[in-house]
């Protein structure tokens, strides 16, 4: 036991004072500070101030006429952008000149000297009300077109309110949007409890799609690095030696533990870094007021998370570490791994997919599947009510599959740590473990 540790030691100094280890963890640090503060940077340095439309007033001509005029519509294009609480456009009136070319050199002059943004025009387009033109030194993106023409489509129905003599509060009644909200309700234990809300359901998604992402990362990063230490010291010739005094089971289990120690290690300190910047008081209150509480999420959810996070590492990581015996250059690894990748992008993807469809029915068949469960299964539980008994079988059948897997990854071990050349096929393994009786 006590060689167990000195590799388990061993792999945690020797992981941890390297430079790249310690340089890729700062910049993780750092990458996550910056996107957790970076609505509050944008909205510090970005400018608040809507983009000033201009727009003609009433000319001699028009202050006569009962019809829509252009000069109407801008003025209603301005009292529909002033309701907003954050407007992204004030509509300017300014004065009619009562002459096309001296107005358009009033527009023209406004624009050049930094007055206004753009300004708008109105067209015939062959109806009773006109088109919008937007003149300006940039070319406005389709999502403040679009903005634009909702604005102008309110408008346009609201005077075909009027003409059938609709009340304001009917206006209003007409013009109110319907709302529909999700809220998840808990069955799993024969009974409906709806103590959810529309809140709580989001901080869970987000919840939810944070954990996926750090079991993705952990086991690839760590599953990778696992296969890439035993690997080059196969092709350093150091494994020779190392055999002599520790046996190979050792070696395989002490580097596995020792990794998942620093994976641990570095996920937490990733983990501490969020949290220390989301804490911050204008991180604090932006999430107050979306209404996200770290106590909505239920217990049980995190309780699931660690165990499916621990199975689904190990499971993973013994197979990296019996692929990564067989390969006697560094430069095959690659090759060699994919599998695995796959595997884990699978369930990764699954996961993703399942937050927005938890109960189709490839996810529920993927969540016992052992090398999808630990993301299908644990997003199921956060994002839908599952069945305790179908919970206890995944994890059944994950224990099982990770004990199989770890059983034949030592055997795959103790003979692919001797085995040098090109990558041995099935038959030669088959052939190599029947020889040295395993």
């Amino acid at each position: 036991m006590s060689k167990f540790w000195t590799v388990v030691g061993f792999t945690i100094r020797n992981k941890i004072k390297a430079k790249s280890y310690v340089i890729s963890t700062l910049i993780l640090v750092a990458i996550i500070s910056v996107v957790v503060n970076l609505p509050y940077m944008i909205d510090k340095f970005s400018s608040d101030a809507p983009d000033k439309i201009g727009y003609l007033t009433a000319s001699t001509e028009e202050a006569t006429q009962s019809s829509v005029t252009p000069s109407v519509v801008g003025d209603q294009m301005r009292e529909y952008f002033s309701k907003q609480e954050h407007p992204d456009y004030e509509f300017v009136p300014i004065e009619n000149q009562n002459s096309d070319e001296a107005n358009e050199q009033k527009l023209l002059d406004a624009l050049s000297n930094g007055d206004i943004d753009a300004y708008a025009t109105f067209e015939e387009d062959g109806t009773s009300f006109p088109a919008m033109v937007l003149h300006a030194d940039k070319v406005y993106s389709e999502t403040s077109k679009a903005n634009m023409q909702a604005a102008l489509q309110s408008i346009k129905t609201q005077f075909a309110l009027q003409g059938l003599g609709l009340t304001d509060e009917q206006q209003t009644a007409l013009f109110s949007q319907a709302v529909v909200d999700s809220v998840k309700v808990d069955i799993s234990n024969g009974e409906a409890v709806a103590d959810d809300t529309k809140e709580k359901a989001g901080a869970l998604y987000g919840a939810v799609y944070l954990i996926l992402f750090l079991l993705f990362m952990t086991i690839m990063g760590s599953g990778q690095l696992i296969a890439t230490e035993i690997t080059a010291e196969k092709s350093s010739r150091v494994m020779e030696v190392l055999i002599t005094s520790v046996s190979p089971l050792t070696q395989m289990f002490g580097k596995i533990f020792g990794m998942f120690i620093v994976g641990i290690g570095q996920t937490a300190l990733l983990v501490a870094a969020a949290a220390v910047n989301l804490s911050l008081p204008h991180n604090e209150s932006a999430l107050n007021n979306i209404g996200v509480n770290i106590k909505d999420i239920p217990l049980d959810v995190f309780i699931y998370a660690i165990a499916f996070y621990l199975i689904g590492y190990f499971l993973f990581a013994t197979l990296y570490a019996g692929v990564g015996s067989l390969v006697s250059r560094t430069e095959d690894l690659g090759q060699a791994v994919m599998p695995l990748m796959f595997l884990n992008l699978g369930g990764f993807y699954i996961g993703i997919f399942g937050l927005n469809a938890a109960d189709a029915s490839f996810v529920k068949v993927a969540s016992f599947i052992p090398f999808f469960t630990p993301y299908a299964m644990f997003m199921r539980i956060g994002m839908s009510s599952v069945p305790v008994w179908e919970i206890m079988i995944s994890l059944a059948v994950l224990l099982i599959t990770t004990f199989v897997c770890g059983w034949l990854s030592a055997k795959i071990y103790r003979t692919g740590v001797l085995l040098y050349g090109k990558r041995p096929t099935i038959k030669e393994l088959r052939k190599a473990m029947k020889a040295y009786k395993l």
